[in-house]
């Protein structure tokens, strides 16, 4: 991540755990260049990619041992990329053995697991992976995503990195790159599995962008923690970011903390922004309705007392296909929703 650890923890504790402070400045928004992806030949010519870190990677050959976060492996898998992940790291298996979420599809017994959790990144593993690229999100500049600070240097020394922005760009944008880095890794993008995704996913904006239109609710992306309920930013937020240009009536909070993902409200203030609809962060890490139905003040929200509470992957997987069931999720719970805030 970042020079600073604590700045790291921060971040991954408001994503993944609903309960830390924002982070500090991240990223303008970046771009791949003409030259982002490879012109080698994949089956063994010399490869090179241009990350968000505006970093041109190279090898000898295209990367055949890749250990990626787990998000970002599932992305790639989305796309084509499958054996060449060799292993992964971050949230891969849930605590009954099953597949986290942000696994996606990826085989998760096939892969080997550096580390589930942040800080639990095994840099001896690692390294008897003999992996020749290691890829990751990142959330601030120079920042690789769920990599430890204190094994960094060691971690950046055994292999190349490349880093994708997730964060200030919409959504599709990310989709792009990853997209990009895909191809030149040797992926086929005109792959029935790959084009039927890109259509659906496309086929689903429109009809956010109906729905939104059609019944004007307003909107609130938010998460739960024992002691806060934070209101999201859609001017971050890469996914809300994207619902809110495509017509989505999402909430700005006005206070925002730090980092600037979120404003962080007591329960008590809870009721600050009236929404029709709340997307709830839905991952295992932060408080789901069943967690927070002992607190009144989750109770006398309008959206709650209507059942007009839809999931939201506050980490989205960054691909066509992570990412259409999440927008077809969203236009049922605007559609058949209702003016109650």
């Amino acid at each position: 991540m970042s020079t600073s650890r604590s700045v790291s923890l921060t971040r991954r504790g408001v994503l993944a755990a609903g309960g830390a402070v924002g982070i500090g400045a991240l990223l303008a928004a970046c771009g791949g260049g003409k030259d982002s992806g490879s012109k080698g030949d994949v089956k063994g010519g010399a490869w090179s990619f241009t990350d968000d870190r505006k970093k041109k990677v190279s090898l000898d050959h295209t990367p055949q041992r890749i250990v990626a976060f787990t998000g970002t492996a599932a992305a790639l898998y989305d796309f084509g990329i499958d054996k060449q992940v060799v292993g992964v790291f971050g949230p891969t298996k849930l605590k009954n053995g099953k597949p986290d979420p942000q696994a996606g599809d990826i085989d998760v017994d096939r892969v080997t697991i550096i580390g589930n959790a942040y800080n639990q990144f095994a840099v001896e593993k690692y390294a008897a992976l003999n992996p020749d690229l290691l890829i990751t999100n990142m959330y601030e500049p120079g920042a690789l995503w769920f990599v430890p600070e204190q094994s960094k240097d060691k971690i950046t020394k055994l292999a190349e990195q490349v880093a994708i922005t997730s964060a200030r760009v919409p959504l599709v944008k990310i989709i792009e790159r990853y997209a990009e880095l895909a191809q030149s890794l040797g992926a086929d993008l005109k792959a029935k599995k790959v084009t039927d995704a890109k259509a659906r996913f496309e086929k689903a904006a429109a009809e956010l962008r109906k729905a939104a239109k059609s019944n004007p609710v307003r909107v609130l992306a938010c998460s739960g923690s024992a002691d806060l309920f934070y209101a999201s930013n859609p001017g971050i937020n890469s996914d809300i970011m994207y619902y809110k240009s495509l017509g989505v009536d999402i909430i700005v909070p006005d206070n925002l903390d730090k980092g600037g993902y979120f404003e962080n409200l007591s329960w008590e203030n809870a009721d600050k922004y009236p929404a029709d609809v709340l997307m709830l962060d839905n991952r295992t890490s932060a408080l789901q309705p069943k967690d927070l139905a002992a607190k009144p003040a989750w109770n006398k929200l309008p959206a709650v007392k209507a059942g007009q509470v839809t999931g939201w992957s506050s980490e989205p997987r960054f691909s066509y296909a992570g990412a259409a069931p999440l927008i077809e999720e969203l236009t049922k719970a605007i559609q058949n929703a209702k003016k109650v805030a």
